[in-house]
């Protein structure tokens, strides 16, 4: 009898996170295809079984038995996918102990990764998930040999559990002025100090003594090299065209993040099918990298055939903070700036999923995805809008945060003790 009540417990977690669900009368846009209005479905019926999305259909019968949610007309996406944040590794930016997402006095370079650092308990999360945020990238900022940054991972914003989805998810480079002390001054060092890494770790020897690269960093830099993904974070024009050239002479999957001069090279970077991760809001330079900066980066790439993903850095503030509300606010910019719609929310949804290899169970309102959805209360690229209801693997998830927590605290005062009254 012990050993079927352990059995039963054992599966009351699947049970509960079973969940039988059909949304109805919605605007779904289900973020397949492409052209205006990404495979938009009105007065649709979503249907979810056990997590994961069954149909998508116009007017489409609920089946027996299934718990109903009426959208009243509402607009429904795939949810959120912020493509650079540092969720789950930064709660205070001024206090140490918080703050995970660095290790510059250690001999970790290529090696260094953040997997193992990621706070599911951040009271950041579930601000980022009440904004229409359930997937994100959690990259590093630095290591310990330059250029190298470290190995990134996407998490999930799953309200229990681990939100760890996919540990070493890209390498991560930077390039450029913000880090050329750290290269001997010269961004030329910068860039042989990478194809040198790359070749001594292709010739790395295991057990072999006096190597140039260091095991770990040499057993990281293999996986680049047999297909991992390289994201480097860099914004000159010049250093966008050597991050191409890199791609072409080592064979690499390359992604370019920052890319605010990227609008110059946007035909080379369609044709060598390099992705580029974003800020839409970056239009004045902070340095002599980014003179060129202009509000309708997106729209000039979007124009070119270049694949997207969006994230707001507001001097590394919305890395964590404000994670979900100002990657919209960015994605508005950019259709301000002449991006269509649609490409603006596939550059928070399907293009992050299919840059880090998350397409074949996010990214759209297809069936067998996973059911995160979002049922928004009006336009999600205007600042006012929020999320109505946000569900995670079909499972809805409290909206409720520390600062809703707070507000409803404060919002009226306390009533006095009878002493006190008048």
């Amino acid at each position: 009898m012990i050993r079927s009540l352990a059995l039963a417990l054992l599966l009351l977690p699947a049970a509960a996170n079973a969940q039988d669900l059909a949304i109805t009368h919605a605007e779904a846009w289900t973020m397949i295809g492409s052209g205006t209005g990404a495979g938009k479905v009105s007065d649709a019926t979503i249907v979810v079984h056990d997590g994961r999305i069954v149909s998508v259909t116009a007017s489409g019968a609920v089946p027996a038995g299934t718990t109903v949610i009426d959208a009243g007309g509402r607009m429904v996406t795939p949810g959120l996918m912020n493509a650079a944040t540092q969720l789950g590794l930064v709660e205070t930016g001024s206090a140490d102990e918080t703050n995970d997402k660095s290790s510059t006095n250690t001999a970790l370079g290529a090696s260094f990764d953040i997997q193992y650092a990621l706070n599911a308990n951040s009271v950041l999360l579930p601000v980022a998930r009440a904004d229409g945020l359930t997937r994100a990238v959690s990259y590093p900022a630095a290591a310990g040999t330059a250029p190298f940054m470290g190995q990134a991972a996407t998490i999930h914003l799953t309200e229990t559990g681990d939100i760890l989805e996919r540990p070493q998810a890209a390498m991560y480079v930077q390039i450029g002025s913000a880090t050329l002390s750290a290269a001997g001054g010269s961004r030329s060092a910068q860039w042989q100090l990478l194809r040198n890494a790359l070749t001594e770790a292709g010739r790395y020897q295991p057990g072999k003594p006096d190597q140039p690269i260091s095991r770990l960093d040499a057993e990281a830099l293999q996986k680049v090299l047999k297909g991992q993904l390289l994201v480097i974070l860099t914004q000159r024009e010049s250093d966008i065209r050597q991050a191409i050239a890199l791609a072409k002479d080592f064979r690499l999957r390359v992604a370019i993040m920052g890319a605010d001069e990227a609008w110059r090279c946007a035909d080379a970077l369609a044709a060598a099918k390099i992705p580029v991760i974003l800020d839409p809001m970056d239009n004045l330079p902070i340095s002599f990298d980014q003179i060129g900066a202009r509000l309708d980066n997106a729209a000039i790439l979007g124009k070119a055939g270049v694949q997207m993903a969006f994230y707001a850095s507001g001097n590394t503030i919305y890395l964590s903070y404000d994670a979900g509300e100002a990657m919209r606010e960015a994605a508005g910019l950019a259709v301000a700036n002449g991006l269509p719609y649609d490409q603006a929310l596939a550059a928070m949804t399907r293009g992050p999923a299919t840059i880090f290899g998350l397409s074949d169970h996010y990214g759209t309102l297809a069936r067998d995805q996973d059911a995160d959805l979002v049922i928004w209360d009006g336009d999600p690229l205007e600042p006012g809008t929020y999320p109505w209801k946000v569900f995670v693997r079909g499972r809805e998830a409290s909206l409720e945060t520390r600062q809703t927590l707070l507000r409803d605290r404060y919002a009226k005062p306390a009533a006095l003790p009878p002493v006190y009254q008048k």
